[in-house]
C-alpha cells in the first residue's frame, strides 16, 4: 500500500517541500490504525474499507461489475442459479428481479412476440409474465382486446 500526499501552499517556507510518501506491505498496513484514520479523513471511510478489504483478499469483483455487463451474464444462467443469486447481496437481488433481465430471458425463450404481448409483459412486469401459463396469458390478452374493442367501436 502506497500512500503519498502533497503541500499546496502559496506560503514561500513550503515552495520546496517534496511529495511525502509512505510504502507498507498489506499485513502492516493492516496494523497501521494511524494511517487507516488518515485515509479515512483525506478519502472517506467508503475507500478505507475498500482499502482494507484488498488487502485482507476480501474482494468481489463481480460487486464492480456495471449493471448492463450483470444482466447480460446472467441472462445465460439457469433459472435456479438465478434465485440463488438473488440471494446474495441487495444489488444482486435488485437485478435479478428486474424487468430488463427477464425481458432479456423471455425474448431468448420465446420464438415471437407480438406488440400486444410485450404491452401486457410491460403492464404486468416480465418476470410475472415468464411465469404465467399460457392459458392464463391468453386469458388476460382476450381481456385486453375486449376492453380495446369497444373503446374503438364508440371512437368510430
Amino acid at each position: 500500500v502506497i500512500f503519498r500526499w502533497w503541500k499546496i501552499s502559496l506560503r514561500n517556507k513550503f515552495h520546496e517541500s517534496r511529495p511525502g510518501e509512505i510504502k507498507e506491505s498489506q499485513e502492516d498496513f493492516l496494523d497501521d490504525s494511524s494511517l487507516h484514520i488518515q485515509i479515512a479523513i483525506v478519502f472517506g471511510a467508503k475507500v478505507l474499507e475498500h482499502v482494507l478489504n484488498l488487502c485482507r483478499g476480501n474482494y468481489d469483483f463481480l460487486e464492480w461489475l456495471p449493471v448492463p455487463l450483470l444482466l447480460y451474464i446472467i441472462s445465460f444462467l439457469e433459472l435456479e442459479d438465478i434465485a440463488r443469486l438473488s440471494q446474495v447481496s441487495r444489488r444482486f437481488e435488485m437485478i435479478c428481479n428486474s424487468n430488463a433481465l427477464w425481458e432479456n430471458i423471455v425474448e431468448n425463450l420465446c420464438d415471437t412476440i407480438t406488440p400486444e404481448m410485450k404491452e401486457l409483459a410491460q403492464e404486468m412486469g416480465w418476470k410475472q409474465f415468464f411465469f404465467t401459463n399460457r392459458l392464463q396469458l391468453q386469458l388476460q390478452l382476450r381481456r385486453r382486446r375486449q376492453k380495446q374493442d369497444p373503446q374503438n367501436k364508440k371512437i368510430t
